[in-house]
This record gives structure tokens, C-alpha cells and sequence, in this order.
């Protein structure tokens, strides 16, 4: 498969070690198959923040400025309720400050995803509470873009 967008993501400035990548590859049919891969996540720092799970979701703004309050909602075009958005993604499991996902989803294409941001929570998402599913600080944060362009 050939990357089709791809996203650095660094940490906040309590989290400064965190750093990773998320990559987007267009699936032939339709969806996405989407790739992460990141380390330094807060149970590798001795945080008090150390349940092993973390939120991932795509955010409708590619402003990845510390403290990442520019990065909006939820990507979600529909309008749909949570955890139904668009950019409702599987949580990440770390490992000693490690994570490492990949998986499908149907709900946008790579290229509707172009300027927005993938963000890395500091709590799993309980997917009920709305409008975000409860998933904590914005840990981590990487500007979608298309790949090379980076």
C-alpha cells in the first residue's frame, strides 16, 4: 500500500517527549486503513495518567499550536451523535509508553482528512458521553497532511 496522508504527532508541553506518526493509505474500495505508531506515551513518564488506554480521533482543524484548543470538534460532517462522528477512531493501547494500531475504517476517505488533526487523549474515550466521549487532555497532536508534503 502507498501512503496517501501522513501526520507527525508531538506532545503538549507536559507530555514534550511524545512523538509519533499516523499514516492514512486509501483502501481500493473505499475507506481507510490507518496506521499508528507512537512513543512516549504518559505511562512511559511516570504520570499519574496511566490507565494504558488513550483516545484517538480526528479533529476538524489542523492546528496542532500548543495547547491544542485550536484543533475544534470532533471531524464530523454529518452530524452525527458521539461516538458516531466521522472521526470516532479505536483507542490506543499503550504498552511502557508504546503504541502501535492499525485499522479500517469506512466513515471518511483520506482525502476528506487533508488539514485536519489526529489527536491522542489522555484517557480512553467511554463512548456514551456526549458531545466527546469523555477522553480527557489533548496529549498529542499531528497535522494530517498529504504525504511528502511534510
Amino acid at each position: 500500500m502507498i501512503p496517501f496522508a501522513c501526520a507527525k504527532i508531538k506532545g503538549n508541553s507536559a507530555f514534550s517527549h511524545l512523538r509519533g506518526k499516523a499514516t492514512f493509505y486509501a483502501n481500493p474500495s473505499s475507506g481507510v486503513w490507518i496506521e499508528v505508531e507512537v512513543n512516549g506515551l504518559p505511562d512511559a513518564e511516570g504520570s499519574p495518567i496511566d490507565s494504558g488506554f488513550y483516545g484517538l480521533h480526528i479533529h476538524e482543524n489542523g492546528n496542532c499550536d500548543i495547547p491544542f484548543d485550536q484543533t475544534g470538534e470532533h471531524y464530523n460532517p454529518e452530524e452525527a451523535p458521539h461516538p458516531y462522528h466521522a472521526g470516532d477512531l479505536p483507542p490506543l493501547l499503550g504498552s511502557h509508553g508504546y503504541a502501535y494500531s492499525f485499522f479500517y475504517t469506512d466513515r471518511f476517505s483520506p482525502e476528506e482528512i487533508i488539514n485536519k488533526s489526529i489527536i491522542i487523549h489522555s484517557a480512553p474515550d467511554d463512548f456514551t458521553s456526549q458531545p466527546s466521549g469523555n477522553s480527557g487532555e489533548k496529549i498529542g497532536c499531528g497535522v494530517i497532511e498529504k504525504c511528502g508534503s511534510y
